[in-house]
């Protein structure tokens, strides 16, 4: 998802532009792709006739906008667009070149049809002939879209003036585009069939006079009305879900216009789940050297090809070394069997060849996509691959396994693949660079003699930390040719690795290899690798091999039978779905197993179900019972999935065996969530400032309490991660780039101080050991590889702030009073104490062997003694985050912004 960012925090969007999407979370919804739908419009279908006035002369003109005159432009494009309310300034539109990235585009006009948008042709096209066919969304600044679909106009179909300008009309809620001014528009607001069979259509604008229902072309209904809003009618045969219908209705006038009508909601009928609910454990590729089995669950197709090819490379992406074809090697029907799923055979052995699925249904015409299942592909994931996943285990792989920890114990170090070794500081193989090799490189520094640093993978043991969640490394919707820089929060093949990390994204094996064998590196210097993966939405909708292959099945609507965007992507798929709940199960178990991963990451986990992922973590359990699964408890916009079956934090008390990230620890500390950018949190509040109850609150959250649910087992706490600023960042953005860079340090560090101090899970981003920066870019999703990588030189010039970390998290690790469960927070094994001013917090932890630690935090409004002070008397000095040297006695009085932990 690569272009729109929104400016809010907690509930996550991603990246968007035409078909690259980024959706990730927790501070801030992120940027996405272009938010794409399903080839049909069910929400506002329409026609025209004379029933209904589009708008009158000067109705329509904006206050707001200047007034447009054509005569001003030339060679360019002029869309014009209605709206009843009259209101453009909050609406815009999303254009991209068909296959290219998307952009915001404004109304920059108005006429007396409405707001005029003008942009020129050279924009996106060398010329307007040879195809240049422009895709659009009307959309307004939360991605609340007009029309649910992705429509696109061929240039060529329009007349272009004498000055070279092509023009064309939209109307809201309506998904017709006009080639000419429409002078009337009617519409229908829904077309489908109801869960029980009943068809049910309702008028968007104009009325019903009659209606002539097709199915596959053939009239099976038709009825007359005298005029009506709606029509609710019982047909004599039950509807057939492979089948197309198409109802052609009469409006005022004697005008037709015939629609689509969707089968969508009888894919909730128990008739169809006792037919088609498949529950075998064999979907995908089979492989032996002898045979080759594919199946494919598509109930609605009428006819599916197996095709195979010698190479993953189509033509069009044939380079030197890398020939492509498009030529299949093998074309093999495949056989429709029980449940809807489809079967084909091949007695040969197919090691190294390539396959996808060609599919035809009442929506799809011989559509290529590539199997959901694929667990190898091709560049750009275009072709899955056909091979032998035992021949991608690094040497001594059978004795690899993810390491036995308690999640409370766990300290997760959150890290793309590309920024651990994308500064020129890192050191090591420039070849390696930014790719998986990299990640696992040992042996580099920064700097020379005594002053040198390790870097990359030797810093991330030097720090001490036991888990590493790295950031989206699925197949994801991107160029591996030529690659640019993405969180990666872009789905194209979920059971693939990405290949753009990769030495030859060309070979599907070498991907997999070279994931292998650095998971197998961390497991064995002691650190789990922890999956970030996101199920919450895809990339584009329309073409996608889900829906391809069960249109309206595995996504969300609206009411109106719009794509609902739940994530904030445009899209959202549909957990409670048998078959996409099944898809969910598998995907994750089969990482677990086949990667031997020590856990997973849920991206906008409030989109998913609880069953769901209840049913996912005791699968993934069955393979690794010590898995950590945990994930975004929200969502990135409203969701038709109800509120009482979501996996959102105001269920925690329903999860089991999984947990979610503590925004409230989060908020309080640095104040992050919907809050804008200049308020500060306990850590980040500087002297004269307030703190509130932030410090009540986060003595709260710091036992694992979110949503009145206290239990260490399902909290994640932290304090920053891939989204939004670095907390030195978040401190600069709070009060200024004048603030001191030493003052912004010690936020920071306090911030984190207290994340691994507390009860739960401790996670940090990368680097802000080593105080990070983005340089106050606070949606990194794409701005560069130098703008996100780890910059080595700061830890050579911060080395105490790295050594109080490695302390921090050595503690976290260690300290049993760190580790309490849901039966011992609140009780006296957790007696924080915090002043009356909230600026002191300080607390005891057992340290295990009859020892204990004292832990004290003081924020910025702390005055020293005069606020109050500590009884550290007996104690010895574990850690000092400031720059004084501490005397420990009775009455130890602490300065701004410090931490002080002792051992007795």
């Amino acid at each position: 998802m690569t272009a729109l960012f929104l400016q809010k925090e907690r509930k996550n969007m991603k990246t968007k532009s035409a078909f690259t999407l980024l959706c990730s979370s927790l501070f801030l919804l992120s940027a996405c792709g272009t938010p794409a739908s399903s080839a049909t419009g069910l929400s506002s279908q329409e026609s025209v006739s004379s029933a209904s006035s589009a708008s009158s002369s000067g109705q329509s003109q904006s206050q707001d906008l200047p007034p447009f005159n054509k005569a001003d432009h030339e060679k360019s494009i002029i869309i014009h667009y209605h709206r009843e309310n009259n209101d453009y300034k909050t609406w815009s539109l999303w254009l991209w070149a068909k296959g290219g990235d998307g952009n915001d585009y404004k109304f920059k006009y108005s006429d007396d049809y409405g707001g005029v948008a003008v942009e020129k042709i050279s924009t996106f096209f060398e010329s307007a002939e040879k195809g240049a066919e422009l895709g659009f969304i009307v959309r307004d600044g939360s991605w609340n879209k007009d029309v649910g679909d992705d429509r696109f106009v061929l240039l060529s179909e329009l007349t272009p003036d004498a000055k070279g300008n092509y023009e064309f009309w939209l109307y809201t809620e309506v998904a017709k585009v006009y080639k000419e001014r429409p002078t009337s528009v009617v519409y229908l607001s829904t077309s489908e069939f109801t869960v029980d069979g009943k068809l049910n259509i309702v008028a968007g604008h104009g009325k019903i006079h009659g209606v002539d229902l097709k199915k596959d072309g053939t009239s099976v209904f038709s009825k007359t009305y005298a005029g009506v809003d709606k029509v609710t009618e019982t047909l004599e045969e039950a509807p057939a879900i492979d089948s197309a219908y198409k109802v052609e209705v009469t409006f005022e006038n004697d005008y037709k216009e015939e629609f689509s009508v969707s089968t969508r909601k009888l894919y909730q009928s128990d008739s169809f789940a006792s037919a088609y609910h498949y529950d075998g454990d064999d979907l995908g590729l089979t492989y032996t050297s002898a045979k080759s089995t594919f199946k494919v669950w598509s109930p609605v197709s009428k006819k599916i090809e197996l095709k195979i090819y010698d190479t993953g490379t189509p033509a069009k992406l044939a380079s030197d070394g890398h020939p492509g074809s498009d030529t299949p090697y093998k074309v093999v029907e495949m056989t429709k069997g029980e449940k809807g799923v489809w079967k084909a055979e091949v007695n040969e052995d197919l090691a190294g060849k390539y396959y996808t699925y060609s599919v035809t249904n009442y929506l799809y015409e011989n559509t290529e996509v590539v199997d959901p299942y694929a667990k190898a592909v091709g560049v750009n994931g275009l072709r899955g691959m056909i091979l032998d996943l035992a021949t991608t285990d690094p040497e001594g792989w059978d004795e690899v396994a993810p390491n036995e920890i308690d999640r409370k114990a766990l300290t997760v170090w959150e890290c793309h693949i590309a920024d651990l070794t994308a500064s020129e500081t890192w050191g090591g193989t420039p070849a390696n660079a930014k790719k998986y090799a990299g990640f696992h490189e040992s042996d580099t520094t920064y700097g020379t003699g005594e002053s040198a640093v390790k870097t990359g993978f030797d810093h991330v043991k030097e720090l001490g930390v036991n888990a590493v969640q790295i950031l989206p490394m699925f197949d994801q919707a991107n160029d591996e040719t030529n690659p640019e820089f993405n969180w990666g929060y872009n789905p194209l093949n979920y059971n693939a690795p990405e290949g753009v990390y990769s030495s030859d994204p060309y070979d599907g094996a070498v991907r997999i290899r070279e994931l292998k064998e650095l998971i197998a590196d961390y497991n064995e210097a002691g650190i789990n690798i922890i999956m970030d993966v996101v199920y919450n939405h895809v990339n584009s909708v329309s073409g996608q091999n889900f829906d391809v292959l069960m249109p309206y099945y595995y996504f969300r609507y609206d009411d109106t039978g719009a794509l609902s965007n739940g994530s904030g992507c445009g899209n959202e798929t549909a957990s409670e779905n048998y078959m996409f709940s099944k898809f969910m199960i598998d995907s994750a178990t089969y990482w677990a197993d086949e990667y031997k991963l020590g856990g997973f990451r849920f991206d906008l986990m409030g989109l998913h179900d609880l069953d769901t992922m209840e049913e996912l973590t005791l699968s993934v359990k069955e393979v690794n019972p010590n898995a950590v699964i945990y994930g975004e408890p929200w969502t990135g916009g409203t969701s038709p999935l109800p509120a009482t079956k979501a996996a959102t934090q105001a269920n925690t008390n329903k999860y089991e065996g999984y947990g979610s990230f503590s925004d409230s620890i989060r908020d309080n500390l640095i104040s992050g969530g919907l809050n804008d950018k200049t308020t500060t949190g306990w850590a980040t509040v500087k002297e004269g400032g307030k703190v509130g109850s932030k410090g009540l609150k986060l003595v709260q959250a710091m036992y694992g309490m979110h949503d009145g649910v206290s239990d260490p087992d399902k909290t994640v706490s932290y304090a920053s991660c891939h989204d939004n600023y670095t907390l030195f960042d978040r401190a600069k953005a709070a009060h200024g780039e004048t603030l001191d860079d030493e003052l912004a340090l010690k936020m920071a560090e306090l911030a984190n101080a207290v994340v691994f101090t507390s009860q739960g899970t401790g996670f940090m981003l990368s680097g802000e050991e080593m105080l990070r920066t983005k340089g106050g870019d606070s949606n990194s999703y794409k701005s560069s590889y130098d703008v996100n990588a780890l910059d080595y030189s700061l830890k050579a010039e911060y080395p105490k702030l790295f050594e109080d970390y490695q302390k921090l998290i050595a503690l976290k690790q260690t300290a049993p009073g760190l580790h309490l469960d849901s039966t011992q927070v609140g009780t006296n094994k957790w007696q924080p104490h915090i002043t009356k001013d909230y600026s002191l917090i300080y607390y005891d932890v057992d340290a295990g062997d009859g020892h204990s630690y004292r832990i004290a935090h003081a924020c910025g409004i702390h005055k020293g003694a005069t606020s109050g002070t500590v009884d550290f008397a007996g104690y010895s000095l574990y850690l000092n985050t400031g720059d004084n040297d501490v005397t420990l006695s009775a009455t130890t009085a602490l300065e701004p912004y410090q931490t002080v932990i002792a051992y007795k």
